[in-house]
């Protein structure tokens, strides 16, 4: 997948026997997900969606700019698991003092004493909140929790973070390189 593109949704469970579908929404107001216009899978094909409710959307295939509805549950029930994609240049910048999480990755993670740790390879949400996976080259990858405690600067224009790993994650990452 290329660095320009951004996770947005992704296409659930079907829901009836009409071709619905539900749809997980990352946007900041979830319904705003329809606005952004075609959305993209991994494979290029694209998606418009239009909600029905709560969560709950119909979906075209576009072909060749022509929107084919999912009229079906069997047809619905194959779109599960698929992520839904928009070039990150359609986005609007962010705001001072906010960013993407995307645009995380690929920076370097420094100490609170400037000492570099590794490089940020990937930014997970597992519901409980963001994590951040940084990768180390002589152990093992560190994974932080994403608040400000542990990461008390972001910095994506100088391209690096600084990170206070809680004691417990440190007394942990010893443990297991000793």
């Amino acid at each position: 997948m290329p660095d320009k593109r951004l996770l947005l949704g992704v296409i659930g469970r079907p829901h009836g026997v009409r071709g619905l579908v539900h749809v997980a929404s990352y946007t900041a107001d979830p319904s705003a997900l329809a606005e952004y216009g075609p959305l993209e899978d991994e494979r290029g094909r694209r998606f418009v969606l239009r909600w029905r409710g709560k969560g709950i959307a119909d979906i075209s295939e576009l072909n060749h700019g022509v929107p084919i509805p999912v009229r079906d549950r069997d047809t619905a029930a194959k779109l599960t698991n698929v992520r839904l994609f928009i070039d990150r240049d359609r986005l609007p910048p962010p705001d001072e003092e906010e960013f993407y999480l995307a645009d995380l990755i690929g920076l370097d993670a420094v100490d609170t004493g400037g000492a570099k740790l590794g490089t940020i390879a990937a930014v997970h949400d597992y519901g409980a909140g963001a994590s951040l996976e940084i990768a180390r080259a002589e152990a093992p990858p560190l994974l932080v929790p994403f608040t400000r405690a542990a990461v008390p600067g972001v910095d994506p224009a100088v391209g690096r973070v600084t990170v206070a790993p809680p004691h417990e994650i440190v007394a942990n990452d010893n443990e297991r390189t000793a």
